[in-house]
């Protein structure tokens, strides 16, 4: 997620570099033809590129909502990951009473609330596509590592532990019923958040809208400079390289934001909230973070 200081020009213009290569060179050519040929027989009326770009303006404009949208759905969702994680773990560790410290129970609090954590960074690896058993080893069994493996959804295998453990948990006599289906609920509800991110990723931003919007900016920009030569001469260059370099910068932004789990600095951050999560779980247990911490730039965060 992209920090509100210190974003870098070279990130922001990165984004559109080929293309503002282009537009420099094309623009260039235009203005030298026209300083050294004349070009005002192949020029174009104002009234061209204003249709184009009052149009652009528009799509464009609903695309980078809809993007927004999308973005600030798995927002949501993350926060409601974190909020049933705190939930799940303070109702285990508090409905399944322990006064004597009992060694079995202790363990069984412990182990639940680890393997939650390692729920977390999986699901987030998932969703980026780069799910490794080496960032959930630590919070895990050696049964439950080889359990997890064999899956290609390993973070809904990690719930069916969850759930396992609950009835156990309700066969020993640790909890009641009633105990048990509240617990069941938030376990319910993390999956419920997990299907939704999945839907978010699976799911592709209509290929058909945005590559019509692609073509119809780039016929925009092939016109614009016809239109500005007549006007202001070689002027026009700095003139279309600024108002296009917009325009592309636009689309990027909401190509960016409507896929917000590709590992890249506008993504949600996952990795940082996993790491809010195994701190305040952790802290339950009385015992200190010390995984990874997420990649943290000057100007964004994962």
């Amino acid at each position: 997620m992209l920090l509100k200081k210190n974003i870098p020009i070279k990130y922001v213009l990165g984004k559109i570099k080929y293309e503002l290569v282009f537009i420099v060179i094309y623009a260039s050519v235009i203005g030298y033809l026209d300083s050294s040929l004349h070009l005002e027989n192949i020029s174009v009326s104002t009234g061209v590129p204003t249709i184009l770009g009052t149009i652009i303006s528009l799509l464009l404009a609903f695309r980078s909502n809809q993007a927004y949208d999308r973005w600030w759905e798995a927002r949501v969702i993350w926060g409601a990951i974190v909020n049933d994680s705190r939930t799940l773990s303070r109702l285990v560790s508090s409905f399944i009473n322990d006064p004597d410290f009992s060694v079995e129970k202790h363990s069984f609090k412990e182990k639940f609330i680890k393997r939650h954590i390692a729920w977390c960074y999986c699901l987030g690896d998932s969703l980026r596509n780069q799910v490794s058993l080496s960032r959930i080893k630590p919070f895990l069994s050696e049964q439950e590592l080889e359990y997890v493996s064999k899956h290609d959804n390993k973070p809904n295998a990690l719930l069916y532990l969850h759930s396992q453990d609950i009835n156990l948990a309700l066969e020993k006599g640790w909890i009641n019923a009633y105990q048990q289906v509240k617990i069941e609920h938030i376990i319910t509800n993390l999956c419920d958040s997990m299907g939704k991110c999945e839907r978010i990723k699976n799911t592709i931003f209509p290929t058909t809208y945005s590559m019509y919007i692609n073509f119809t900016l780039w016929i925009f920009i092939m016109l614009f400079p016809f239109a500005l030569t007549s006007y202001f001469g070689l002027f026009e260059i700095p003139l279309m390289i600024a108002i296009t370099s917009a325009l592309l910068l636009v689309e990027k932004m909401a190509i960016h934001l409507q896929d917000p789990f590709e590992n890249r600095p506008t993504d949600i951050p996952v990795t940082a909230l996993a790491n809010t999560i195994e701190k305040n779980l952790m802290q339950i247990l009385s015992e200190d973070a010390t995984t990874t911490k997420a990649h943290i730039e000057s100007y964004y965060v994962l």
